[in-house]
């Protein structure tokens, strides 16, 4: 008979697998930007990125059964020849609302000129940040973001390095609606609540329908960040999942 224990480590294999997989993706992507920084030497344009980055990932995008809803290379500022700052991303299925007979795969159009009041520094976002500092691949989120997909968003970034620094970021964002389609039936598998939450308690998937997605996990009325297996006050298990930056909660 399996008991909860055997069901809720299948839930973590299950969300573990399902991230391993668009990171295996992220980071094809990475290996052939970080090949065309070394023949090149360093010195690259955007349309060279552009090109190599539209090659890669429109076909993604556009794969019957894709999880991806959008994914590209940021580079880091002053990292290409002919651009200061510059956003190679495109953006699949509905991502940014769109309908009717626009084109299923777009560019995102994205402000670069630091002078213009619409442009973002997006090395202040944790997207960028985090794989900036720990030279890691990372998952952001649940958070609407406004800029692509106008909705509940994972994105899976990882860094591309040349000569020891970091040039830019590879990454993909997810809908957290897909997301959930593809885990819950794993996390239903298990007898007791299950919830799915980021490094920061913030909640993902919940079989709880009080836990909505983006909503605090706590316990004992405290906000709960994880950093490895363990139980939480009221009992509730925490067991980290594989690779990625994510926990499934049990209790």
């Amino acid at each position: 008979m399996r008991t909860t224990t055997d069901a809720a480590q299948d839930c973590v294999a299950a969300v573990d697998a399902i991230f391993a997989a668009v990171f295996a993706r992220v980071d094809e992507w990475r290996s052939h930007v970080e090949r065309l920084t070394e023949l090149a030497d360093g010195v690259v344009s955007s349309t060279a990125v552009d090109t190599l980055i539209e090659s890669m990932v429109v076909p993604e995008l556009e794969r019957a059964g894709a999880l991806e809803i959008g994914g590209g290379f940021v580079a880091a500022p002053g990292f290409l020849a002919d651009a200061e700052w510059h956003l190679a991303w495109w953006l699949g299925g509905t991502a940014g609302g769109r309908t009717g007979s626009a084109p299923r795969v777009r560019r995102l159009v994205a402000t670069e000129d630091p002078r213009d009041d619409a442009f973002r520094d997006y090395t202040t976002l944790e997207w960028w940040r985090v794989p900036a500092s720990t030279r890691a691949q990372h998952i952001t989120g649940p958070y609407v973001d406004y800029l692509c997909t106008d909705d509940y968003t994972l994105t899976l970034t990882a860094p591309v390095v040349f000569s020891g620094a970091m040039v830019g970021v590879v990454g993909a964002d997810l809908y957290v609606a897909d997301v959930e389609r593809s885990i819950l039936p794993s996390l239903r598998s298990v007898a007791e609540t299950t919830t799915l939450v980021n490094a920061w308690g913030r909640v993902v998937v919940s079989t709880d329908p009080h836990l909505a997605t983006g909503s605090i996990l706590r316990a004992g009325g405290e906000r709960v960040a994880f950093t490895g297996e363990s139980t939480l006050a009221d009992g509730r298990r925490v067991l980290p999942c594989g690779s990625t930056n994510l926990a499934v909660v049990v209790g």
